[in-house]
């Protein structure tokens, strides 16, 4: 069962962008993923990373 933290970001809009005829790949607009907040994590591969948006408004991902 997906936690609540999951349920919220597969509630995100998602859309293809054709990349070649071969392969396709996935858009996620910052907005959608940060939510209204400043930080959030991510989980890969048994790992926790750090995704923030600087005062500049760039990102940055740390482990």
């Amino acid at each position: 069962m997906p936690t609540q933290r999951e349920t919220e970001i597969s509630g995100t809009v998602c859309e293809s962008v054709p990349n070649s005829k071969k392969n396709s790949l996935i858009r996620i607009k910052s907005e959608d993923l940060f939510q209204l907040k400043r930080e959030i994590e991510i989980e890969h591969a048994g790992r926790i990373y750090r995704l923030q948006l600087t005062q500049s408004n760039k990102m940055i991902l740390t482990a």
